[in-house]
């Protein structure tokens, strides 16, 4: 690979998604030696000396992230049910010396997670909620990522049909996206309070399955109105981010998911879609984006005009809007937003990945370089800190700042 220095880390990102894990090919199996691929970088243009091997560390914690969030959402559900997901997270932990904490089954009904024990509940896996939590000495904020890790999408009693069904063992790939990036960002040194939170579920149809005009009661505390069981990701994804806000104390909440078929269509194939409560994140975002390879474009966000779309006559909303041609990705997003209030003081980023989380038949593993990218000076390694969205100035000027201020300073 000959790049710039600027470009190597979305390069090696870029070199990773050519290398799929998973293959259920029958050859494969038989081959008695694993292939082991060899990527030599020479460096162009100003910085060009040799690439240290810190660097080279960096790179390649960051390009196994991207393979491991690609292999998981590339399984199909018999292989990669909540399970073995959960077992997916534990090995993780286990190697970053973190034990997981895990909520499931009738648990996560008796402590009032309705939305993922509502869309989970009809699956022979139980659905759960998982955290992995980083918290180092000398943190001076918390941070949550918050992914979305429907293993099967049906649709429920909303079902799909057979030309859209196929593919939607890809709903998870918000969750993938983060145990991935979780992993790279933990191992390269997070100078921060870090959770990584997973809400786990599959979309099943059954004789306990949710039905249209069911209310649930979310762990906000707010009761929703089933309009749409194939609008499910927004349920768990509530239920994941009022955990990060009431039980993790998160300042920053970012929730990752393959959301709306609306995405593509609103943002394209290769550009995620980003819709946040601060312009300075919306617009970091983009930069981070484009310095990593994991584009990224805004949504309109405007909850006094689009909330609406979510009336109900009998809960205090819908799951779905009413209207599916008013900017479709941005109502579900805010439909997530609601659930810590849209008055929260804190920064909250939604990041739809609906499209780019494959190319063709294959998984890309998108959401792990741009997390890593996005997050950056929170990191002890100076790529992560090359690639990040901030200018070096910004640090200067935090001396005498507050603690509002401080929450803040990753934009």
């Amino acid at each position: 690979m000959v790049c710039e220095q600027s470009d190597v880390f979305a390069s090696a990102c870029a070199l990773a998604r050519a290398f799929p894990l998973f293959t259920q090919r029958s050859g494969a199996s038989r081959r008695t030696e694993k292939r082991t691929v060899t990527v030599e970088f020479s460096l162009v243009g100003q910085d060009n000396g040799p690439v240290e091997v810190s660097t080279l560390q960096c790179l390649a914690n960051a390009t196994e992230g991207v393979r491991l969030a690609a292999r998981i959402v590339d399984t199909p559900c018999n292989e990669m049910n909540t399970d073995i997901f959960l077992e997916e997270i534990s090995k993780v932990g286990k190697e970053l010396g973190i034990a997981p904490t895990v909520i499931r089954d009738e648990e996560l009904k008796t402590r009032g997670f309705g939305g993922i024990y509502g869309v989970g509940k009809a699956a022979l896996h139980p659905p759960a909620l998982a955290v992995l939590s980083h918290t180092p000495d000398g943190a001076t904020q918390t941070i949550a990522w918050v992914g979305k890790g429907i293993v099967y999408d049906t649709g429920g009693l909303s079902i799909k049909g057979k030309t859209t069904m196929p593919g939607m063992k890809r709903d998870c790939g918000g969750a993938a996206a983060i145990l991935g990036a979780f992993r790279a960002a933990i191992k390269q040194g997070f100078k921060d309070n870090l959770h990584a939170v997973f809400c786990l579920a599959e979309n099943a149809v059954g004789p306990n399955a949710t039905r249209p005009d069911d209310i649930h009661l979310l762990y906000s505390g707010k009761t929703v109105e089933i309009n749409n069981t194939d609008a499910e990701g927004r349920l768990v994804l509530a239920d994941g981010v009022s955990y990060a806000c009431k039980d993790l104390g998160a300042d920053i909440i970012v929730d990752m998911a393959t959301l709306t078929g609306a995405q593509g269509i609103a943002t394209g194939k290769y550009h995620a879609a980003v819709l946040t409560n601060s312009a300075d994140w919306e617009a970091a975002c983009v930069k981070a984006g484009r310095k990593c390879g994991d584009l990224v474009h805004p949504l309109v966000y405007c909850p006094e005009l689009h909330f609406s779309e979510f009336s109900s006559a009998m809960a205090d909303m819908k799951n779905s809007v009413a209207d599916r041609d008013n900017s479709p990705s941005s109502c579900a997003g805010l439909f997530i937003a609601s659930h810590i209030g849209f008055d929260w003081p804190g920064v909250w980023v939604h990041l739809d990945i609906a499209a780019p989380v494959h190319a063709g038949e294959r998984a890309t593993g998108f959401g792990v370089a741009l997390l890593l990218a996005l997050f950056g000076r929170a990191s002890e390694d100076p790529l992560l800190n090359l690639v990040s969205p901030l200018d070096c100035e910004v640090d200067a000027q935090e001396g005498d700042m507050g603690r509002d201020s401080k929450r803040r300073r990753l934009v």
